[in-house]
């Protein structure tokens, strides 16, 4: 199957799993692992959110351990935070100032999370050991994966 029709089947099995469900954590865990499951080049598959002391803090995820906190304009998370929009990078190493989570990860791609007045919460983050593998078919599933959780948590 290619990349397009697993997600055309993983959205609207994840609008259904997550619908009418309020907790932060479980909604992002079962996203985490519906999306990590779906593809076997992703290598990290997680979340970063804004916390109360300014900086993203690690929430929810599937994959090897994680950096606990990024600054907001650091690091891919921190940019696209920053940017309020959908990073694709297909080599991690010529990004400039890249925190290395994982020396395993090649290519990675960060999604915003806004809440329903536009504000960004957080950062949909996914890795893969390989470069390249994101691309302009992952940025608009992913940003709709992001809009469900627009719509049903923020």
């Amino acid at each position: 199957m290619n990349k397009e029709n697993t997600y055309t089947q993983l959205l609207p099995q994840i609008a259904a799993m997550i619908e009418g469900e309020t907790c932060e954590t479980s909604v992002l865990a079962n996203v985490a692992a519906a999306l990590h499951q779906a593809f076997d080049q992703f290598f990290w598959t997680g979340f970063y959110m804004l916390h109360p002391d300014g900086m993203l803090r690690l929430g929810p995820f599937q994959g090897p351990p994680a950096c606990y906190a990024i600054a907001i304009g650091k690091g891919v998370c921190g940019k696209a935070f920053e940017a309020e929009s959908t990073l694709v990078v297909p080599n991690v190493e010529q990004f400039p100032g890249h925190i290395a989570c994982s020396a395993l990860s090649r290519s990675e791609i960060v999604v915003p999370i806004f809440s329903k007045v536009g504000k960004c919460v957080g950062v949909l983050d996914i890795d893969s050991t390989q470069l390249g593998t994101f691309d302009a078919t992952d940025k608009l599933y992913l940003e709709q994966v992001a809009q469900q959780l627009t719509r049903t948590l923020y």
